[in-house]
């Protein structure tokens, strides 16, 4: 029987499993502040990763980065009434600009220095980047009008967890400005695979892109997109999303622009964003009962070495063995970058050394011992495959020449091999319904991964659709999305009985 590095299995209790990963692999802690989070250095070198490669990805399709502020004027939100309700309950409000001691050892804030109008803490920007490109954009040569910047967003949650849901958490948010609808759903629809392809590539995190139904869309927005990925317990991530805003924010910005012909037009815009979730998202579908494992691309160190150190004469011969071993590594190249390889030196035991890495998840473990300095080896861990069939430790002894050579083979077999992993699981775990009694059944009590249901939809919306929302929420389900891509189904929606229009995806969602 394999005993596990963690003490919680994900059979056992996955909600528990997931926060004791975070707590071993050294991801981030408590702050004090009531869903805000500490990211530590290796929860943060994903995020670091995560973010310089689908900042390229941005760059690459003519975007720029820019920044705007924390604060934003509450009338700002005010000009878009959908938009403001969609956020009011979220929303952390400034309204003084001093503290003032109150006698009693403690600091109130001073009723002589509250604000002419409050301020709200960024929950997203769609309006004050408005008011910006209302001043920006004058004629059709502004346009289009393509940005995005990195930033902290906050939004007052009343049931967090770490990385999933947080009143404060990191991300990029895209915005853009088009003179026509066509070209803004464009725009929408590219940065969706953008996002698909950085999730898959990247993240080795298998999605589903599509269409959300008009209950899920974004505030103001007239059509909203996501990727949606399964985690192990069979419920649904957003991953990430992308919104064509049409006219709604321009008419409530004063978004216009004189044509090629002299008339004015409003613009139409599109926002779009990823966030520390996804860092959730990571865990929950590559993560197993020993802890994290990072995909090779995000991963801030790809290969660590760990030195046997004896405490003798030996160990600088050692340590010069290993930090040859540690250049000759960086001189390779995997997955289109040189190789991120760290020599641990901490004044550690070095199997302690090892299960900690493990349990951070790095991608591959070398250690290096007397015996394997002598002959020239390294004995090698990989991360996505631990044990042998026997319940060992599967390390491997490899001429260490061998292993520089094929290290960048390596790396790309253990990012597609996760990848494979997730998207088998994913594909096994979509099962298609054909009416509303296979539905109840399907997500009855018992069934601890019940997956998705993909099922006929006809579109409803108002009160039709208000009904089938009750009806879902009864057993805790949602609507995910409507998969892009697909042929046009032939039957009776399952919820409403009219043609349906297309299949949707149901189920159980973070």
């Amino acid at each position: 029987m394999i005993k596990h590095a963690l003490s919680v299995t994900r059979e056992g209790d996955f909600a528990q499993w997931y926060q004791t990963v975070i707590s071993e692999a050294d991801l981030a802690e408590e702050s004090g502040v009531r869903g805000c989070m500490v990211i530590r250095p290796w929860g943060y070198g994903i995020w670091e990763r995560m973010q310089r490669l689908l900042d390229d990805a941005i760059k690459a399709t003519g975007h720029e980065n820019c920044y705007f502020p924390l604060f934003i004027p509450l009338s700002y939100f005010e000009k878009e009434a959908e938009h403001v309700e969609g956020f009011a309950k979220e929303m952390a409000v400034v309204t003084h600009h001093r503290l003032v001691a109150d006698g009693k050892g403690g600091l109130v804030p001073d009723p002589a220095a509250k604000l002419e109008e409050p301020l709200v803490v960024r929950p997203t920007s769609e309006t004050v980047i408005g008011a910006a490109f209302s001043r920006w954009i004058q004629s059709w040569r502004d346009l289009p009008v393509l940005i995005n910047q990195w930033a902290n967003v906050v939004r007052w949650e009343m049931r967090t967890r770490m990385f999933l849901r947080t009143a404060e958490f990191l991300w990029q948010e895209g915005h853009t400005a088009h003179a026509s609808a066509d070209e803004a759903r464009e725009e929408t629809l590219k940065m969706l695979e953008v996002y698909r392809d950085f999730a898959e590539n990247a993240v080795a995190l298998p999605v589903i892109a599509g269409e959300k139904p008009e209950n899920e869309r974004f505030p103001g927005a007239v059509a909203t997109y996501s990727i949606e990925a399964m985690m192990q317990d069979g419920k649904a991530l957003q991953a990430g999303t992308s919104h064509f805003l049409g006219t709604n924010f321009a008419s409530a910005q004063n978004i216009r622009f004189q044509n090629a012909e002299g008339q004015l037009e409003l613009a139409n815009t599109t926002s779009w964003g990823v966030s520390t979730r996804m860092i959730g998202g990571l865990i929950m579908v590559h993560g197993d009962d020993d802890g994290l494992r990072v995909p090779p691309r995000v991963a801030p160190w790809q290969v660590v070495i760990v030195p046997m150190l004896r405490d003798n004469a030996d160990d600088a011969a050692l340590i010069d063995y290993c930090k040859a071993l540690q250049q000759a590594l960086g001189r390779e190249h995997a997955l289109g970058e040189p190789v991120r390889a760290l020599l641990d030196l901490k004044a550690v035991k070095s199997t302690n050394k090892r299960w900690s890495w493990v349990k951070k998840g790095a991608p591959i473990v070398i250690e290096v011992g007397g015996r394997d300095m002598a002959a020239g080896n390294v004995s090698v861990i990989r991360r996505d495959r631990l044990y042998r069939a026997d319940g060992k430790l599967d390390s491997v002894g490899i001429a260490k020449d061998d292993f520089v050579g094929n290290v960048g083979a390596m790396l790309a077999d253990i990012q597609q091999s996760l990848f494979d992993e997730a998207d088998a699981r994913l594909k096994a775990n979509i099962t298609p319904a054909d009416d509303w009694s296979q539905v109840e059944a399907h997500f009855a009590e018992g069934n601890k991964a019940p997956g998705w249901l993909d099922v006929r939809w006809s579109r409803p919306t108002g009160d039709a659709l208000d009904k089938v929302v009750e009806r879902l929420k009864a057993l805790k389900l949602t609507l995910r999305n409507a998969p892009m891509g697909q042929t046009h189904p032939e039957g009776q929606c399952i919820f409403t009985g009219e043609p349906c229009v297309e299949r949707v995806l149901v189920g159980r969602a973070y």
